[in-house]
């Protein structure tokens, strides 16, 4: 070959084999194979059904470890292999290969592929998007293909293996997007199922405190404390103790619980597409920096996906939210229960106001969950790429080789999710009390968000804003550490990207 010096070529191959060894062990199993492909941000690193031929085809010795000497040998002899392909290609012999020059070299191989299927194969391998592949970027494409006789066709059915494309021309990373996306809201739907069940007790006590507008005299209250009155002081937490007793009252245990069956029918979409879509809008905005690792984004954009995420997922199921809030607050001694009550609230809810009652608060609601999953989701990738750095750099070793252990995941989800909520509190207030107006537990009616601020302020000061906030965090503060937890284990089970 003429286009590189043994030398040049050498220290290419020893760099390239320095990156792929992250753990420095002098060898690749085909874990750490996986892992070195991800390093580099190759196609085949998530390409499963490959990678056993690879190594197979690397492996000469077949002992199940990629030595130096036989990744040296490999990379040699696919060198020699794609760069006569490529001269063969590149029929003006500019070093480039242009559109025209590989739609002819498919032709000449008895391949069709034209249009969008053209367009999406030269594009794949054209990653500086300049119009053109020069060898480099052909070399690096292609050098992992484990089929030992280099053709055209060989080549054409690698890329279709480590790509999909469907009868329309569509095309879909096979493992990295169907797969792993796929993966992420699954972990994702899990995560949200097994946090909002554990912790459906302390959400009916948040929604019951919001929903009641009566207030004992703060300014009394608060000056029988510092003067020492402990009777006048227990006044504070008479609320919560009367709520329980009000819960228990109504249903027993299953009261705790009313609403928790619609709870999982929204929390299972909410979920799955917050964490979906949260990951999503993390690879877009790796491309939009020029990341080459969805992992190297800035924090800004991490806090801006999360955002995101929460508002994908809230408005689509926000019809789901305003029903479970206005049937936990219809809920009396006495009264209906269970489905029977689910449905009579919804035909009340139709009566007095079609689809759009379905909706009410959805602007306040997007305001207020876009700066919580922000702050929530953006503070929890902080924080654990920040341990995770951290640990690597103290161990010398590589951070894909380190994963959070479940306490460190416990709590740094506690950490996010409360300062998270504690932020957009009151504006979750106002929201669950625009939903839940005119119902039993809340009888009040207001022209609006201005309206409905206003006479909270008015009523019940500073302190109403936050009204329920301890329940909500002894709430949030297990559930978003619970659903982290279920999220992380998930995906580390289904063997996605951390």
């Amino acid at each position: 070959m003429d286009h590189e010096s043994p030398i040049a070529r050498e220290a290419r191959v020893q760099k390239l084999w320095a990156t792929l060894d992250t753990r420095g062990e002098g060898h690749l199993d085909l874990n750490g194979l996986k892992q070195g492909l991800t390093r580099i941000n190759h196609p085949l690193k998530d390409a499963e059904h490959l990678l056993h031929d690879i190594m197979k085809a690397i492996d000469t010795s077949k002992d199940g470890l990629i030595q130096f000497e036989e990744f040296r040998a490999f990379v040699e002899q696919a060198d020699k292999e794609l760069w006569q392909i490529f001269h063969s290609v590149d029929m003006d012999s500019n070093g480039k290969i242009d559109k025209i020059e590989l739609r002819e070299a498919l032709t000449r191989a008895g391949i069709i592929a034209n249009g969008k299927k053209l367009e999406q194969f030269f594009e794949f391998m054209d990653r500086n998007r300049d119009g053109e592949i020069c060898f480099e970027e052909w070399r690096d494409f292609l050098m992992f293909m484990p089929n030992p006789e280099t053709t055209m066709k060989t080549i054409y059915t690698y890329y279709l293996s480590t790509v999909n494309v469907n009868p329309e021309g569509d095309a879909q990373l096979s493992d990295e997007i169907n797969l792993q996306g796929l993966g992420y809201f699954l972990a994702g739907g899990l995560a949200g199922t097994v946090s909002r069940t554990l912790t459906a007790p302390f959400d009916r006590i948040k929604v019951y405190l919001i929903a009641q507008t009566d207030t004992p005299k703060v300014s009394r209250v608060l000056e029988a404390g510092l003067k020492g009155n402990v009777p006048e002081t227990k006044a504070v937490v008479r609320p919560l103790k009367d709520c329980i007793q009000t819960l228990w009252r109504a249903g027993g245990v299953r009261s705790f619980f009313a609403g928790n069956g619609l709870n999982v029918i929204k929390v299972l979409p909410e979920s799955a597409i917050k964490f979906g879509s949260f990951e999503a809008a993390k690879r877009a905005l790796a491309r939009f920096e020029g990341a080459e690792d969805v992992r190297d984004i800035s924090p800004m954009a991490r806090f801006l996906a999360g955002g995101i995420g929460g508002v994908v997922s809230q408005f689509s199921i926000y019809p789901i939210d305003t029903l479970k809030f206005r049937m936990q607050c219809e809920m009396v001694e006495g009264g209906a229960k269970g489905n029977k009550l689910i449905a009579s609230v919804m035909m009340s809810m139709w009566r007095n106001g079609g689809i759009s009652t379905f909706y009410r608060g959805l602007p306040l609601g997007l305001i207020g969950v876009f700066p919580y999953s922000a702050i929530d989701l953006g503070t929890f990738e902080w924080l654990k790429r920040t341990y995770i750095k951290h640990k690597a750099k103290k161990l010398n070793c590589d951070e894909r080789d380190i994963q959070a252990g479940p306490f460190i995941i416990l709590g740094i989800g506690a950490t996010s999710g409360s300062v998270g909520a504690s932020v957009v509190y009151p504006l979750n207030l106002l929201r669950t009390r625009l939903q839940a107006q005119g119902t039993a537990a809340h009888p009040h009616t207001y022209t609006g968000l201005r309206d409905c601020f206003s006479r909270t302020y008015n009523v019940e000061g500073v302190r109403g804003l936050f009204k329920g906030l301890t329940p909500n965090l002894l709430k949030v503060i297990p559930a978003v550490s619970i659903s982290y937890l279920v999220y992380e284990q998930s995906k580390n089970f289904m063997g996605l990207q951390a």
